[in-house]
Parts: structure tokens; sequence; C-alpha cells
């Protein structure tokens, strides 16, 4: 959990410095830096902004550089600084580490915001993030195997793209890759397939929380990105004179996707049954006929649901994740503790009186306050505080104006 968050130059946050608790409250107008404070410690954690993936772009004008620093309720201290031209330094305990991940360890975040509404409707990446995040949080060998997938892909997408025609030696050598990411595709398949289905009933639970009435309609399914029945490389050379024409690799597990659909069982009506019969005499009629179901219809969720629904169903994706994670690591998560193996999660809530109506917002800050996990909200408004009070003991509470936040006693 963070106690002390320190940010320079971001944004319109100049020099940040605040002791934060479990729960906080961050209440602010449009352009305040509200957001901004979330963004820094995505940062942190992420080494990337959820906003812009150019740093030049949330550094301060005119600054050459911004700062995150956090020290955590054990002691420990992360920082990262970001320079213009996208140069990082990391820092874990004061001493320079050289791999961002060895923070997001240190600090997971969860971030639900307006952007993450649209989902559904977005390509598969951001989905697949979304099952990544957890596995890379629950299978300790996935992140090594996704990184070596991810080198190995770009050098081949990097030779698809610079001829049409390989010479022998540039065959050679494309196939000497597609062995490596084959490897590296059934592993990063296997972890992903296990999360995924311990992941499958606590997104039931959660759908039967936020969209009750469509509990028994909802389904999630993963979709690995290409055929998990034959090696990966064989599939690749099957299909290499059409990579080599679009100049990119179409299957393989950076294709993977998430999906939610939507099933529906619909009787044939009556009526309808009636008004065939009576355009052919000679049709006996029975009951059975009368009940007759047509088959099972299964579409993406997306499709069905209306703006409000689809934004409590992501909600729901998100809010699931947290005790499945928690759960995963029980015994190692604790506020009073001393080191643990595994940081607390940081739930980053962007804005949601915008997007969630009461019921919703109700439902899911009292999950979150059962949770051992730390949360910072913001708000318009500080219509939210009494619900906050309600739920957190000694939440803390901060305004922000131009960039200056102030802590409210």
């Amino acid at each position: 959990m963070i106690e002390r968050l320190q940010i320079s130059n971001l944004r319109n946050l100049t020099q940040v410095n605040l002791q934060s608790t479990v729960c906080n409250v961050i209440i602010g107008a449009n352009g305040s830096g509200k957001t901004s404070l979330l963004e820094a410690i995505f940062l942190l954690s992420r080494g990337k902004s959820f906003r812009h993936h150019q740093p030049k772009r949330y550094i301060q004008h005119h600054q050459n550089n911004t700062t995150v620093y956090a020290r955590l309720n054990d002691s420990r201290t992360l920082a990262i600084q970001k320079q213009a031209d996208a140069t990082t330094i990391l820092r874990l305990n004061q001493a320079t580490v050289y791999n961002q991940s060895i923070l997001t360890e240190q600090l997971p975040t969860l971030l639900i915001d307006p952007s993450t509404m649209d989902m559904l409707e977005q390509g598969s990446a951001s989905r697949r993030q979304l099952l990544d995040w957890l596995v890379f949080h629950m299978k300790q060998g996935f992140h090594p195997q996704w990184v070596a997938y991810q080198r190995l892909l770009k050098q081949r997408n990097s030779l698809l793209k610079k001829t049409r025609h390989l010479t022998q030696v540039q065959l050679a050598e494309l196939k000497s890759w597609d062995k490596g990411l084959s490897n590296h595709a059934a592993l990063i398949h296997h972890y992903r397939e296990q999360v995924f289905t311990e992941w499958q009933p606590y997104f039931a639970k959660s759908v039967l929380q936020l969209l009750p009435s469509y509990a028994e309609q909802l389904s999630l399914s993963y979709n690995a990105g290409y055929d998990t029945n034959v090696a990966l490389d064989v599939q690749l050379n099957e299909r290499l004179e059409q990579d080599l024409q679009l100049g990119y690799t179409r299957i393989g597990n950076h294709r993977a996707d998430i999906h939610v659909h939507w099933r529906s069982d619909n009787a044939v009506r009556s009526d309808d049954v009636v008004d065939s019969q009576a355009t052919n005499t000679n049709t006996a009629s029975s009951d059975h006929e009368v009940n007759a179901k047509l088959p099972t219809l299964k579409e993406q969720a997306a499709n069905v649901l209306s703006r409000g629904e689809k934004k409590l169903l992501i909600t729901a994706l998100r809010l699931s994740q947290l005790p499945l994670l928690l759960n995963d690591n029980k015994d190692s998560v604790s506020f009073d503790s001393g080191p643990t193996s595994r940081a607390t999660p940081v739930v980053l809530l962007d804005d949601i009186t915008a997007e969630l109506d009461d019921r919703a917002i109700s439902i899911l800050l009292s999950t979150l306050s059962l949770l051992p996990c730390q949360v910072f909200m913001t708000s318009l408004t500080d219509d939210i505080v009494p619900l906050v009070d309600e739920l957190w003991s000694k939440p803390k509470l901060f305004h922000v104006k131009q960039g200056q936040i102030l802590s409210v006693d």
C-alpha cells in the first residue's frame, strides 16, 4: 500500500507530496489535475501512461523529465523518471533496476476509467491485456515467455515487411524463429488458459451482482489466437505466403482475445405455430410442436446490451479480477503485516460517478471496501463522500485546484 506519494512535473502537477491511506478520494473540476494523480501512480506501476504513450505529452511544459516516487507501508520505495525522449530510470529501494516488470510486481494497479468503457467494441488488445494483467501477477513463468515471444515476433514481422520473396538464408532464419515462437506460444497459452479457467467463476459472481437479470445469458470465452491443437510453427509455415503478402504475422498469442457472449433460448411463439398451420391444413398439431424451441442464439454481448449495461459489464470484468488475485495470494496480502511477497493491489477509479449509476457505484465500492486493496478515486463533486465514509474507516479526502492538492482533515 502506498503511504507517501511524490510527483514532479507531470502535466499541471509541479510538486505533489501527499500521505495516503487505504481509501483516498480526490475531488476537483475538469482539468484541475485529479486524473493526473492517478496517471502518475499508473506510470510508476506500468511504466507508461493510460492517456498518452509519448512522455513529452505528459511531462510538464518546459521541463526535461517527470518523476514519481512512492513509499509503501512496508518501507519499500519505488521511483520512475521519464525523459522527454522516453529514456527511463527505475529504482527499487534506492537501487537502479532495469526492468519495468520489477516495479509492476511491487505495485499492481487496476484502472477503471472512462477510456476503458469501450473495451467491448475496441480491438482485441485491451481485452487481451485484461487477461495478461492477471496472468502476469499469478503465474511467475509467464512474463519471461511473453517477452521472448514478443522479441521473436518483432524480428519476424520486420523481415516480412522487408521483402515478398525470401532467400534460402532468410527462410532458414524464419523457420528458426517460428520454432521459438511455437515453443513460447505453447507455454503462454498454458498460463493464460489456467488463469482464465480460474477467473470465470469470479466473473459470473460479479455479473450476478451488477447485472443480475442477465446472469444466465452472459458467458466468457477465451480465444488463443491460433489453433492450439497444431504446433504454431506448422501453422505459420502453411500461412507464410499470405503473411509475406500482408507483411505481418496473422496468427499467434498476439492475436488472443477474450469475448463476452450473450446466450438466448428463444421459444417459438404459439401464435406463430397456429399461423403456420393455417397455411397448411394437412399439418398435424401437437403440444410439443406448439412449445418447440429454436436453437440457442449466441452472439457478442456488445451487440445486445445497452450503453449503460455495457459499462456495468466492463466493470464486472475488472472487478472480478481482484478477488481472484487476492484469493490466489491470500496468505501474502495484509495491511498489518511486515514485508510481503506480494504488494497490495491499488485500484484507480477515475470519475466513476460519470460512468456508473448509483446502484453500480454502491456495489463497486462495497465490494472494494471488503477487499485488502488500496483505492484512489476521483470525482467532480463530493457527493460520493457520504458513501465512502460508510464503507471505509478514516478515508482521506483531497481537493485539487490548478495542480495544487490539499488534504481535507
